[in-house]
Formats: C-alpha cells, structure tokens, sequence
C-alpha cells in the first residue's frame, strides 16, 4: 500500500512495509514520511532498539527510506494512525548539509531554481497531482461526450495567429545558409523544404478533422516566442481545443461552460486533501494583506464557478458598463476605457466578473480588428463571433469562436491580415468543399491549473517553466 491508502483505509494491526521520503524527523524518534501520493504524511515512530546509532544519524530531510512496521492508533495529536517500526533501510545517499530543502518556508522563487525537487514539497506535490487530475477529467469529459483526440502537428509552416511570434525550427547552417539571388535565405535546402516553425496552436489542423469527424479536440504542447517575462507568460505551454462542426457561437458557450464545470466539480468530488491544504496555503499567504486586496478563497472560487450559470454578454453591453463605472471615471484603472474598439485588460475583465455581475461572464461579438482572421464576421462588419469566458481572479481563461466558414471572406481576411495565402491553401479549400457552420475554442491548461490551485505565478503549475533566458532541467 501506499501512504494514501494507509491513511484512507486505517489498517491497525496489519504489517505494511512503505518506501518514502523524510519530511522532518523530530526528537530522533518521530519520522514524518511522504510517498507523493498524498499531501499528507505518515509518522513513523522509530524503535531505538531496532536501529544502530549510525542508521539514526542518517535520518535527515530528503533522505529516502524503507520502513518495516506495525499500524497502530495514534498516541499523540494530528493524526489518527502511526507505524511503530520494526526495520529502517536508507535507500541511496543523503547529505543533510547541502539538501536545499529544508523543513521552513521556502520562496516560490528559490523552488523554481531547484524545479529537480519542487516536487518533494507539499505545496508542489499538491499542484502536480491536481494537474494530473485536470488532464484526466479533460480527457474524460470529451471521450464521454463523443470527441474524438486529435494529435496536431508541432512542427507547422503556418501561423494560426497571424502573431509572427514563432520559434523557428530549421537544420540550416546559421553561420552560412544557403541563399537564393537577391540574398534571402534559401528554405527549400532546409529539412523540410521550406521555413518550418513550433506550433503556437493546433487549433487550423483541428478544424480540418472537425469536417470530417464531427466532434474533435487537441491537447497538446504549444509555443510562443513573446519576449515576456510577467506571471502570465510562459514560452512552451498546453492547450486544449475542441473543434465542432455545425456548433455555432451559443453552441460553442455551452460547449466550454460545460467543460469547465465539469472539470472543476471532478477535482472538487476528487482531489479534497490536495485543495484544502492550497486553500489553506493561500489564506496563510494573504494573512497580512488588506481586506480588498485579498483574493477570493479557493475553495469559494471554485464554487463560484460550478454553481453559477455565466452570464452572457455582448462586447459593446461590456464597453458601456465599463465606461460608467465607478473605477474607470474616478481614473482608478490602468487603462482607461474611452470608447468603443478598446482591448479589454485583466483589470476591466475582474471588473465585470467580481464587482459588477458577481458571476463568471462570457463576452462575445468582439471589434474584428483586436481579433483573429479566421473568426467569422457578423452582418455588422465591424465585429466578429468571437468569444471570451471570464474567471475571478484571472480574467480570460477561454477564447474562442465561430469559424469563419465563407470562402470570399476568409480569402479577403487572410490577405488583410498580411498572412500568405499559399500557406493556408488547404485551411481555405475546406470551404470550397461542403463548408459548414463550425466552431471552437481554445483552453490554456496552465491557465486553468493557476485558477485550481490558487497559484499566482504560472511558472508554478507547469513541471519545467520555459521562459525568456530560461531552459534548465
């Protein structure tokens, strides 16, 4: 059995042997192990008669045991059940003096120097099973609901976002590429024959198989070559994006707010040890803070989300609400709304989430200009099926859309939109043939693991961060 399943099922009397890590090792008798399956601890209570001087000596913080010994009810408080042990053995090497995890407060910013053993601590240990708890309801919730997994390429010739900020894969010498005459680097000498790039989203190649297939999604690495450095940005991540043919904008809400509920409510129902200890975590961190810059408890958080139905509203209801409110005509937000065209920040999203709706919001009918080529236009001309859904805490979780899925227009927005047609000549002939109404969106999963686990920084829910200056591990 693991530790998990000793705390869960109480085996007093039972003989077990487990194989952990050292917590702590209090008074040179009381052994606190972790395993990784539970935030929480089995003691041990070492029988001096049983162990040498020299094998006591070896018990420190991060050493890896294996421990022979008897369940027995809990003598002292904290726990219900301990292990009386008969038989220590140290497994590998531990030098107590240079482990940097030591049983204090450690800095989110020390872990990420040391991500090799962030996950032996228990607030690590907690995010990386709710992860993997997230990854499984996703998977989950699409195969129950009749999708099928797409795998989309990682190496793309064509830009989904029309952003330009890719990174480049190629085997070109770049001391000296060939070049063609007018001095451009020649890509057809390259391994793929031409200029070749890390995906920032499957989102083109998914829509290709929804035409076929119905229902699909992708859960796969993503990239983006953005110089950022804020809590927000990472330069490799992961992204889910379901693609539905015949689903239009309002079929696409439902669809994500569904997803999300469901997701949520399975990690609540599932993972209660790894969210009260974040959420206690947090109220711990936020302790000094002042009443209204403290964050919404995480378990409420969590609530607020799969008990609410999401209010739906239009960009421009959004605009003229944001433009009358208290924070935009006393000059309290960063970015002043003015008028109508403005790209909505974080602060104007929490705004109408947490103050004014007092409920998760979905936005729709977006300025075409602030957004993608390939989201369909409305009769208006100047807004596009485009969508958001809005969480407390963190603003926009999801962005997605209705596909635009009228030959001429795309033809006329790929063009506007400066993108080459020739490399999207098998995105624009699927609607040539039998197009249809089609939609989808995108979920950044960090994104969504930063929501669950009350995480501030993203460079904390993902195993290895990949961020500018930064690729160790």
């Amino acid at each position: 059995m693991n530790i998990k399943e000793i705390i869960d099922k109480e085996p007093i009397g039972q003989e077990i042997e487990i194989k952990g890590w050292v917590r702590t090792f209090r008074s040179n008798r009381f052994i606190a192990l972790n395993d990784g399956s539970t935030v929480k601890n089995l003691q041990v209570v070492v029988d001096f008669e049983n162990e040498s001087e020299d094998t006591l000596k070896r018990i420190t913080t991060g050493a890896c045991l294996k421990i022979e010994g008897v369940v027995v009810e809990s003598q002292g408080n904290g726990q219900t059940i301990e292990l009386n042990s008969k038989m220590i053995e140290i497994l590998g090497d531990s030098d107590p003096e240079e482990y940097p995890l030591q049983p204090k407060k450690h800095s989110m910013e020390f872990l990420r120097e040391i991500a090799h053993l962030r996950p032996r601590t228990q607030t690590f240990g907690a995010i990386f099973r709710l992860r993997h708890a997230l990854q499984f309801a996703v998977h989950k919730y699409f195969n129950d609901n009749g999708f099928f997994m797409v795998h989309t390429p990682i190496v793309t010739g064509s830009d989904a976002e029309g952003a330009g900020e890719m990174f480049r894969v190629s085997m070109l010498d770049p001391a000296n590429p060939p070049k063609n005459e007018d001095g451009s680097i020649n890509w057809k000498e390259d391994f793929f024959g031409k200029e070749t790039n890390l995906t920032v989203s499957g989102q083109l190649e998914a829509e290709l198989f929804a035409l076929g297939l119905g229902k699909v999604y992708t859960f796969g690495p993503t990239f983006r070559a953005e110089n950022s450095n804020t809590t927000r940005h990472l330069a490799e991540f992961w992204m889910i994006e379901p693609e539905v043919a015949f689903n239009d904008l309002f079929d696409n809400m439902d669809l994500a707010e569904d997803c999300l509920k469901y997701v949520i409510r399975y990690v609540i129902e599932q993972c209660g040890d790894d969210l009260n200890f974040l959420h206690e975590r947090q109220l711990q961190e936020e302790k000094g803070l002042p009443e209204d810059k403290r964050s919404m408890p995480l378990l409420e958080k969590l609530k607020f989300v799969s008990e609410n139905e999401f209010v739906r509203c239009s960009y421009t209801e959004a605009i003229d609400i944001l433009r009358n409110s208290k924070p935009n005509k006393k000059k309290k937000f960063q970015y002043i709304i003015e008028e109508w065209g403005a790209d909505l920040q974080s602060e104007h999203e929490r705004y109408l989430v947490e103050k004014h709706f007092g409920k998760p919001v979905i936005l729709y009918d977006y300025p075409a200009s602030i957004k993608a080529f390939y989201m369909r236009l409305n009769e208006d001309g100047k807004t596009v099926r485009a969508m958001d859904i809005l969480f407390p805490g963190i603003g926009e979780i999801v962005g997605g859309s209705q596909r635009e899925e009228r030959y001429d227009i795309l033809k006329q927005k790929v063009a506007d939109f400066g993108i080459e047609e020739e490399s999207l000549w098998w995105y624009l002939e699927t609607r040539k043939f039998g197009t249809c109404v089609h939609s989808g969106f995108g979920l950044g999963f960090e994104r969504l693991i930063n929501f669950v686990t009350g995480m501030t920084n993203i460079r904390d829910v993902i195993p290895f961060p990949r961020t500018p200056k930064n690729a160790e591990f």
